[in-house]
């Protein structure tokens, strides 16, 4: 059987060998729905509730006011670049420990990510206790930022401040709960980060105090439409998702399963390639049989008749 005649056959087995039911999800997901946590009695009745209830897709309110670090009064959508996805921190500046981490994990995990902040991402925070003063978040942007190792990108990581209203708007549309509680003279409130796409909307909850860098920048890839990253980037996304049980980028069964295939293919196709080419080379090389030098029939001899 000649090589371009094989091709369709070992297409065909190839396609028969994919899973019928490989399931599309992280090989780390849990296969039924998690339990909701506990309520812990113990707490205050107004600190119950504190949570964060993920709203994936919905908008912010771009119209909603704060102040910025130097004064300047701004639209939140006014931060919002088009054309970049936005890393967002909910903390308040008088936080004695928690917002502290949050904001250190988040300066070291978009540092560690490979990507520039203000050209292929930029970042928020916003600080959820209206008390706090444009001072207060003039001081904290100048500290991470340093951390971050970009005194100068200010314009890339806002830190506002607000009234209640409007930081609730922003809160409620992440689904942000907190709350003060009297007794301590503090905010109760969980540790996250919000990746928002270009235009606004949520795309990502990265938990906790830590991001690692392979997180953090598959979910601005993720966020970015794409746009954001290199190509081996892409290719992750089509290997990893986002695996709510762990909050994690996990392995992805379905993609792995694709990326092999495509390989076996790209292999069997530059095979078939290359055996093709020789057989063509040797049909093209075989000495004529019906034909010799000077275009005379093989075979006959010229007759010289004598004058």
């Amino acid at each position: 059987m000649t090589a371009p005649h094989a091709l369709p056959i070992v297409l065909t087995s190839l396609l028969a060998l994919a899973p019928a039911s490989v399931r599309a999800l992280p090989l780390g997901q849990a296969l039924h729905k998690m339990p909701p946590p506990a309520r812990n009695d113990t707490l205050p009745a107004g600190l119950q509730n504190v949570d964060i209830e993920e709203k994936l897709g919905a908008k912010l309110p771009l119209d909603a006011r704060f102040t910025t670090q130097d004064g300047a009064a701004v639209r939140f959508g006014d931060l919002l670049p088009g054309n970049r996805p936005v890393v967002v921190a909910l903390v308040y500046y008088n936080c004695p420990m928690l917002c502290g981490l949050v904001l250190t994990g988040m300066a070291r995990g978009m540092r560690e990510t490979g990507l520039e902040l203000g050209k292929d991402f930029d970042a928020v925070t916003l600080s959820f206790d209206p008390r706090d003063t444009t001072k207060l978040a003039a001081e904290r942007q100048r500290g991470y930022l340093q951390a971050f190792g970009k005194p100068e990108a200010k314009r890339a990581w806002t830190f506002l401040i607000g009234e209640e209203p409007e930081i609730r708007s922003i809160a409620d549309a992440v689904g942000f709960r907190y709350a003060y509680d009297e007794r301590t003279k503090q905010y109760a409130h969980a540790a996250a980060l919000f990746v928002l796409t270009p235009d606004g909307r949520v795309s990502r909850y990265l938990y906790g105090v830590e991001f690692p860098a392979r997180d953090l920048r598959l979910a601005l890839v993720e966020a970015g439409e794409r746009r954001v990253g290199t190509s081996f980037d892409r290719l992750l996304l089509t290997c990893y998702r986002y695996d709510p049980a762990t909050r994690r980028y996990e392995p992805y069964a379905l993609g792995f399963v694709r990326i092999s295939m495509l390989c076996v293919l790209g292999g069997v196709v530059l095979m078939l390639g290359v055996f093709w080419r020789r057989e063509l080379k040797g049909r093209g090389g075989a000495p004529r049989s019906n034909g010799a030098a000077g275009g005379r029939p093989a075979g006959r001899r010229e007759e010289v008749h004598p004058r």
